[in-house]
């Protein structure tokens, strides 16, 4: 049995939404792909922790998981949920996979997926900590994280891809600290980055979706590192900015790859 009013906790019927709000068959298709039992319970005990006082609807979802707004007394948070199955681990680098079947064992998608959303939490830990600007982790339990809400006004922040930039090298000046901080002071290289993987609040890149990262002593941190860069100086490139890879990590200055001196 669902612990009582979970359902009305993640989708409340009687409150105000906004103009797009979900129908209710909307509502029960999600409440169905991505809440099982025991997701629900995990819900209900971050309700009870304090992390939020209920979901208001989905940010964005996918094949992996979702991203639900959540309300707190003093605004909002990000809930991410991810789906229990292997859909979550089609796209992971073998590096990552690998240590998590360490971590969980091989075949056990539940321990799978916990030690999978453990890990996006402890990287945005570091991140945050190293002043990469990121969302800030709150907690987690199982397949649930929450986080800080990238957003303005209760409005989620647009991915860089599908915006227009008003100063296109402001933002190519402002990631290149942000990926400088994220190699030197969190000793860890991204994996994934590009501008899908970034968010513009109030003009400025967040960097999101960073469970993949790499720590910077591993022997593919160089490789992954070009490729993350790569895909910045092909998008600055195109809207115009004077820059290329070589350029791109040239700015971000000597990098602390491999083995960090004590």
């Amino acid at each position: 049995m669902f612990m009582p009013d979970v359902e009305e906790a993640l989708f409340p019927r009687r409150k105000e939404r906004f103009e797009d709000r979900r129908k209710e068959k909307d509502q029960r298709k999600l409440l169905d792909e991505f809440f099982d039992h025991a997701t629900l319970l995990a819900v209900s005990r971050l309700i009870t922790q304090g992390q939020f006082a209920q979901l208001d609807y989905p940010i964005s979802t996918g094949k992996e998981g979702g991203v639900f707004r959540a309300t707190v007394p003093d605004g909002f948070r990000a809930v991410k949920v991810y789906r229990i199955g292997n859909a979550v681990f089609k796209r992971l680098p073998a590096y990552a996979l690998e240590a998590l079947k360490r971590e969980a064992g091989v075949g056990n998608y539940g321990r799978l997926v916990s030690a999978w959303t453990r890990r996006e939490h402890t990287v945005l830990r570091r991140l945050f900590a190293a002043g990469v600007r990121c969302p800030e982790p709150f907690g987690y339990l199982r397949n649930v994280l929450v986080m800080d809400f990238v957003g303005d006004e209760g409005l989620p922040s647009p991915r860089l891809q599908t915006v227009t930039l008003e100063d296109p090298t402001a933002i190519h000046d402002d990631l290149v600290v942000q990926v400088r901080r994220m190699v030197n002071d969190a000793r860890l290289v991204h994996g994934d980055l590009s501008p899908y993987n970034v968010l513009l609040r109030d003009g400025l890149p967040v960097l999101i979706d960073v469970a993949q990262s790499i720590e910077a002593e591993h022997p593919q941190a160089r490789a992954l590192l070009d490729r993350d860069i790569a895909n910045f100086a092909r998008y600055f490139e195109r809207l115009g900015v004077d820059t290329s890879t070589e350029r791109f990590l040239e700015a971000v200055g000597p990098v602390q790859l491999g083995p960090k001196d004590s």
